[in-house]
């Protein structure tokens, strides 16, 4: 295969899949591990992806815009609506990232509660809800992925607490490890679990079991993972022997 066509399905696959690790692409492509680390060093000088320990992911501002999910649409929604529930009025809450935690800020609307979050989607959300207290935290602006990302977006985290944080993620392994894909949101999501008192994880059946290129905490961290009908059995069960509560 000639580097010019390696490069190229180097990049339509981080565009379109994520942070990739040299021994998925190397695989892929039908190539040795020496040769994909030679192509992301040099697509990395040229700017077209970042390089990360054991990887690559799309350039900056290059990846898949937020919008709406269409895929397990169904199973989302009902995953959101699960998670409403737990929410009390007066609460004080973390929201992630995500298109679930998108949904899940469409049934809070109307709830007197203090929402905290880097999704700039949830701030749309709520940006009018009367009885919504809604705190924004800041941070380097991720324009196509809606979200605010960086050292200051940590710091404000130290500074606030909540109640329960309702966390996203790419994937669920299938020992109970959370798994994200996009590399400058995991720090992040570390923060939010360490500034919460209750962690729920936001997870359709889709995610079980998943993948992701960096973990963002073991099942340890987690509480509650809200989930849908199909969702992993071994899984769920490796979840329920850390003493996470599975509701589906």
């Amino acid at each position: 295969m000639l580097p010019q066509r390696r490069h190229e399905l180097i990049l339509r696959a981080l565009r379109a899949e994520g942070p990739a690790p040299v021994g998925l692409l190397a695989e892929r492509l039908g190539v040795s591990h020496a040769t994909v680390r030679r192509d992301l060093v040099l697509l990395d000088r040229e700017g077209r992806l970042t390089r990360v320990h054991g990887g690559a992911m799309a350039a900056d501002g290059d990846g898949e815009p937020f919008a709406p999910a269409t895929e397990h649409a169904d199973e989302k929604e009902a995953v959101a609506r699960r998670a409403a529930a737990l929410v009390a009025d007066g609460d004080t809450v973390l929201l992630d990232v995500g298109t679930t935690a998108h949904r899940l800020a469409r049934h809070l609307r109307d709830r007197a509660l203090t929402v905290i979050t880097s999704s700039l989607a949830v701030y749309e959300e709520l940006k009018d809800a009367a009885d919504v207290e809604l705190v924004l935290l800041g941070g380097v602006v991720r324009r196509g992925q809606l979200s605010m990302v960086g050292f200051l977006t940590e710091d404000a985290l130290r500074q606030v607490r909540a109640g329960t944080v309702f966390l996203g993620a790419s994937g669920v392994r299938g020992d109970g490890h959370v798994m994200d894909s996009t590399v400058v949101e995991v720090p992040v999501k570390r923060a939010m679990v360490a500034a919460a008192d209750r962690v729920v994880l936001l997870a359709d059946a889709g995610k079980f079991p998943g993948t992701g290129l960096a973990k963002v905490c073991g099942p340890d961290a987690l509480d509650v993972v809200v989930t849908s009908a199909g969702a992993d059995e071994p899984t769920c069960a490796a979840l329920a022997d850390a003493g996470v509560e599975v509701l589906r």
